[in-house]
């Protein structure tokens, strides 16, 4: 009988994350001719950065376990009802969208849609989401989602200065009633780019040479008014408009585009999207057409695929960062994809009448409330509102009514000693209103008001509302939010839209530096807690002992891996823990003596977020070039330091290197930035290669971002969620982005707000703490090295039929590798495009194609694969390697033939007009097993060049979906 403690490792997680069972990790360890994992390990990582003891971490739990001790912890909250408003509100997820969409891995694990023909689902909901936002917002055009609304107003702080024409123009201007996390972003944003943010009464816009305005509508105080008259004077300065709106707010109130508004950024969060301790939620930006070629972040567009039907696509799709590099004005590198979908969805579950009636429920539930405090002698501050009311008292009077609210476990908007301020939302009932009276009156003086009589009180279309204040143009008139109002239509669209895309519950994503590795739905289920999903996130700390340990002890686990100091979950996207580290960085160095230090050493090979997060906190950049291995060059690194000397502020470098290698020298290349006064910066995209094998920390990174949504599970949602936690040395820790509303923590603070939310998309942090806890030190080095096993037998099988790019010293790949289709192309004229379309008639997702280096595609298949699957994907490259050689032959023709054909829809195959030189089983079924995993592709090969030539990011007639 084997001992309990076998048996219990037996039982553990450990083997449910990790693909290959143990014969099957011995028979890929054969073909590599290594006996053990530590055998390959040994080859593969330089001894002078190897991790050569257990990461001080618990053993792992199973399932069952780490779940019960994560709701124990949870059970010492006592988070109350929030009534704090801020751009956060209590919200019902229709249960039909939250089990079909939050919590469907066929929604959730897939990733950015840049390969379109495999993505037409998330595509649809993405374009119905845009759809959703111009029609509200009364705007021309919007985008596919952004991270929170405070760095989407510092988005459109940008924008505007880039659009306005007034390039010498430094001023941005911020109405003082604007959200304060929203200031607090912004003015942090606003540093690095050298601008002054003014934050004054809007009456005062006049006083300054701006370039742009920011205005909150309704306001902070819930104050609604005429925006037109304030617009009209920034024009007459040739400045740019920007309103920050409720979108709730808008399908009863004029919207900000019929006030003459340049830009319209927001949340999407009451949409159905839980307020989850801040995140995460789709933020959303609209704009003028004139104005698209410089909208941040993502665009959804309509185009035609080869059979002429309609098709959609990522418009002007390679990424400004990666055009425009260190001159890109946004590094936005993830949207919030997965709950842009599901705010999408709410509108048309809803459509316009229900939206409608949620407005205005919510806003007869103020008028009621405020009409009852006036009858009592405690009139609001704000003449007209939607949701908000504010209040100003005597002090004394106002801290009774904060001891009556904590004493009945209310959260009430906090704005000094002698002024509050409270929100209603979706979710607030008549005896939620009756209960704010007892609370902000006293028990006494509350007697005698009832929501029933005084709603009997006002005339059925009272508002409470001037005339001019209120919508009077339809919105959501397309048929897609006319339609799905049932469970069961919405149900079967949602499985429509579901069944045109390729996520990883149908095959492996095998995503260079994409780590799309298993969201396991043990570490998946807490997110739709309710102690998880449904807390504000600016209630005191002291109500949520238990998800603030949570969120400490994944911040101590991330400390173990990484041998940082310290961390800040604040950034919401890996491409923000980039900007948050190199922010802290320059905070340290302007403090020690460095203010002169602006120089950031970037190897060519980088990420394209990389220049463009260095170009954001006022760095300039400086290419360092890389040999002919892969590797950064040491001799040119060593040159430019060296010439910059005491300009030197920064190295980025991503390890292993963007190549898929583990650099020998890398060790050295922190040494020679240290000598020359600079900091490290170590980008954690590849850190899945790095878990239990070495630390960023020991190698001599300063500081390092963690993707959460790649090493550690959060699932990448179609294109976001993700998180970005910055680990950093101890010198950089009180340079932590901090909060105006909330402190993260005690040491953080100076470098001010980098997201919206204090500890940035804290609702998915849960996913993390399980996958950790569940793994512990033990399985978390083992997912490391059969990681970097995986890899390396896919470059093994692939050898002798591609050129494998870069490897190690010993021959030896990381967790990815790169293989060569370039000299393939000259003999054939295939392109990296076709063998990646050509995949998806196999039902596989492309690699990441002609990154870091053209024409070539990096192949990542992390721990999370077994071998079968792995071996499906060689044989579908092998296949295509032969009819590749085919056409290099003559024996197919080079350009009527299955790889420029691909990918093969239905309609192909099923067309009486075939007429092609190869047959359509060979089209359709390349492989035997491709008929027991088919996948059909929605839609043909889609032309690109029509698509951002005609473009077009609204919905289009349903009848062209056909």
């Amino acid at each position: 009988m084997p001992s309990l403690k076998s048996l219990q490792q037996r039982d553990a997680f450990v083997h449910r994350h990790i693909g290959p069972d143990d014969a099957q990790v011995t028979a890929m360890l054969r073909v590599l001719g290594f006996a053990s994992l530590e055998a390959l390990i040994a080859a593969t990582v330089p001894a002078a950065i190897a991790f050569d003891r257990p990461l001080e971490l618990p053993e792992p739990e199973t399932e069952h376990h780490a779940l019960a001790r994560l709701r124990q912890l949870l059970s010492r909250d006592k988070p109350g009802r929030s009534y704090i408003g801020l751009g956060y509100y209590d919200t019902l997820t229709p249960l039909v969208i939250q089990r079909n969409v939050l919590e469907n891995p066929g929604w959730y694990t897939a990733y950015t849609p840049y390969q379109p023909e495999i993505s037409q689902g998330r595509l649809e909901c993405l374009l119905n989401f845009q759809q959703m936002v111009t029609d509200l917002t009364a705007m021309e055009i919007a985008n596919a989602s952004l991270l929170d609304e405070a760095t989407a107003a510092a988005e459109a702080m940008t924008l505007a200065h880039r659009v306005c024409g007034k390039q010498d123009a430094n001023v941005f201007f911020v109405d003082h009633h604007c959200f304060p996390q929203t200031i607090d972003v912004v003015r942090t944003r606003a540093r690095g780019y050298g601008f002054d943010v003014v934050v004054d009464a809007p009456a005062n816009v006049d006083k300054h040479e701006i370039f742009g305005a920011l205005f909150q509508y309704p306001a902070l105080t819930g104050e609604v008014f005429d925006l037109a008259p304030l617009i009209a004077r920034v024009h007459g300065k040739q400045a740019i408009a920007v309103v920050a709106a409720d979108l709730l707010s808008l399908a009863l109130l004029k919207p900000p585009g019929e006030m003459g508004a340049d830009v319209v950024v927001g949340s999407t969060q009451r949409f159905g999207v839980p307020m989850g301790y801040g995140g995460p939620h789709a933020a959303y930006f609209a704009t003028r057409n004139d104005f698209r070629r410089s909208i941040p972040g993502r665009l959804i567009g309509v185009s035609v695929d080869a059979r002429g039907k309609t098709a959609l696509r990522m418009a002007l799709q390679t990424r400004e960062q990666h055009i425009r590099r260190e001159k890109a004005n946004s590094n936005i590198c993830t949207a919030q994809v997965l709950l842009a979908n599901i705010a999408a969805l709410y509108a048309m579950y809803h459509g316009p009448d229900g939206l409608r009636c949620i407005a205005a429920r919510v806003k007869r539930l103020t008028d009621i409330l405020a009409r009852g405090l006036e009858l009592k002698g405690m009139p609001p501050r704000n003449r007209h509102w939607f949701d908000t009311l504010t209040f100003e008292r005597p002090q004394v009077q106002v801290d009774a009514i904060r001891a009556r609210a904590a004493e009945a476990g209310i959260h009430l908007r906090r704005d000094s000693a002698t002024q509050f301020g409270l929100s209603l939302d979706e979710c607030a009932t008549p005896a939620d209103v009756e209960n704010l009276w007892h609370v902000i009156l006293g028990t006494s003086s509350a007697k005698g008001l009832s929501v029933k009589a005084l709603d009997a009180e006002f005339a059925e279309d009272a508002t409470r509302l001037p005339e001019e204040l209120l919508r009077t143009s339809g919105f959501l008139q397309h048929p897609h939010f006319t339609r799905y109002h049932s469970e069961t239509e919405l149900l079967r669209y949602m499985k429509r839209l579901e069944d045109r895309d390729i996520a990883l519950n149908r095959s492996m994503i095998p995503l260079g530096s994409c780590t799309m590795k298993l969201n396991a739905t043990a570490e998946m289920l807490p997110i739709s807690w309710p102690e998880i999903a449904s807390v504000h996130p600016f209630i005191p700390k002291a109500a949520v002992p238990g998800y603030q340990a949570m969120i400490r002890g994944l911040a101590d686990m991330l400390k173990a891996i990484t041998g940082f100091d310290a961390v800040s979950m604040q950034p919401n996207s890996g491409a923000q823990g980039e900007y948050a580290g190199l922010l802290a960085i320059r905070n340290y160095l302007d403090d020690n003596g460095g203010e002169q230090r602006n120089v950031c050493l970037i190897p060519s090979s980088a990420h394209g977020t990389n220049p463009a997060s260095a170009q954001m906190v006022g760095m300039k950049v400086v290419i360092v070039a890389c040999d002919d291995s892969g590797n950064v060059d040491a001799t040119d690194l060593a040159a430019k330091a060296a010439q910059y000397g005491n300009e030197l502020a920064a190295l980025m470098l991503t390890y292993p290197s963007t190549h898929g290698v583990f650099e020998e020298g890398v060790k050295e290349l922190c040494a020679v930035v240290h000598r020359h006064g600079g900091q490290v910066y170590m980008d954690g995209a590849n850190l899945n290669a790095q878990v239990g094998v070495s630390r960023p920390a020991d190698i001599g990174a300063d500081v390092s971002h963690v993707n959460l949504h790649k090493t550690f599970c959060i699932p990448h949602g179609g294109g976001g969620p993700g998180m970005g936690p910055i680990g950093v040395k101890a010198h950089l820790a009180p340079y932590l982005p901090g909060h105006d509303v909330v402190l993260p923590d005690d040491e953080s603070g100076s470098s001010g707000a980098v997201s919206a939310a204090p500890w940035g998309s804290a609702g998915i942090l849960p996913i993390s703490w399980m996958y950790i806890t569940m793994m512990g030190a033990r399985g978390l080095l083992k997912a490391t090295q059969v990681a970097i096993l995986n890899a390396n037998y896919i470059a093994a099988k692939l050898a002798p039929h591609y050129s494998v790019l870069y490897t190690g010293a010993n021959g030896r790949v990381a967790h990815e590798c790169i293989i060569d289709l370039r000299p393939l192309k000259q003999a054939s004229n295939v392109t990296e495009e076709d063998v990646a379309k050509r995949l998806m008639d196999f039902g596989f997702h492309a690699p990441t194609m002609s990154f870091p280096v053209a024409g070539t595609l990096m192949i990542e298949p992390t721990e999370s694969e077994a071998q079968p699957e792995l071996d499906r994907f060689i044989d579908a490259m092998l296949v295509i390697r032969r009819e590749i050689e085919d056409v290099i032959s003559g024996k197919a023709d080079a350009q009527n033939n299955p790889l420029k054909h691909a990918p093969h829809t239905l309609a192909d195959v099923t067309d009486a007009n075939w007429g092609r030189p190869y047959s359509r089983e060979v089209a359709a079924f390349p492989a035997p097993w491709v008929r027991d995993h088919k996948y059909w592709p929605a839609v043909n090969r889609i032309d690109n060049v029509y698509g951002d030539r005609n473009l077009f990011c609204s919905c289009v007639p349903t009848s062209d979906y056909a």
